[in-house]
């Protein structure tokens, strides 16, 4: 759980360059004396505009420390169309089934990433922007997998007491965008396409997603679509 009361010491946010992810970010610059980002280039088909996006918000924020770190061999094993260019909507997907954008154990791959790196720079928690109750189905965005991973976390880290802080996994997508507008966030530097690395496409699930929620925000969406 989140800790209040005192802030946290020193806080690693990984930080994709998303909505979901920049809302966590401002969440943790209030609850946290130290910014540490992180950033991963996976082979994800917006990986030019995701890490533009993460070089102007850490501009913005300002953190002590940055890191981009690059895995392509998570996009190299393929099974997601994020890292394909034969994306189609997962819209066709059968209720219950796992939609073709998840990418295999991705988040995972991110928070041992990240728990490395803490132990390293004495960081005593480890933030991502993963959402439960508007996500896509993907099983690695559930609060019961990461109550999985602080326990591996415990169990398996040098220092044992990194924390694993969710902030927004039961919010829906409209109160990620409330919030954001709360802490003064800048959504002009968050991207959610999955497809399109200049204007966004407006019509894959993600810009859906997002239109809906700065619509049902009655907030205006700062980025320019194509359609």
């Amino acid at each position: 759980m989140m800790t209040h009361g005192d802030k946290m010491k020193r806080s690693i946010v990984l930080l994709s360059g998303g909505m979901d992810s920049l809302v966590t970010a401002a969440i943790a610059n209030r609850e946290s004396a130290e910014l540490c980002f992180l950033h991963a280039n996976y082979g994800q088909r917006t990986q030019r505009k995701e890490l533009w996006c993460f070089e102007r918000l850490c501009e913005f924020y300002r953190p002590v420390q940055t890191k981009v770190i690059d895995l392509p061999w998570l996009g190299r094993m393929g099974g997601s169309s994020l890292t394909s260019k034969n994306y189609k909507s997962t819209g066709d997907d059968q209720p219950g089934q796992i939609p073709n954008t998840y990418v295999p154990f991705r988040n995972a791959i991110l928070i041992s990433t990240a728990v490395a790196w803490a132990e390293v720079i004495d960081a005593d928690s480890v933030w991502i922007g993963a959402v439960e109750q508007d996500s896509s189905g993907y099983p690695d965005c559930r609060a019961a997998f990461f109550q999985a991973m602080q326990a591996a976390i415990q169990q398996g880290s040098k220092v044992a007491n990194i924390e694993l802080v969710t902030p927004v996994i039961n919010m829906s997508k409209k109160e990620i965008v409330e919030q954001g507008f709360e802490l003064h966030a800048p959504f002009i530097y968050s991207w959610s396409c999955y497809i399109a690395n200049e204007l966004a496409c407006g019509t894959c699930d993600s810009c859906l997603l997002r239109q809906k929620a700065f619509l049902s925000a009655g907030i205006s969406d700062p980025i320019k679509y194509k359609e």
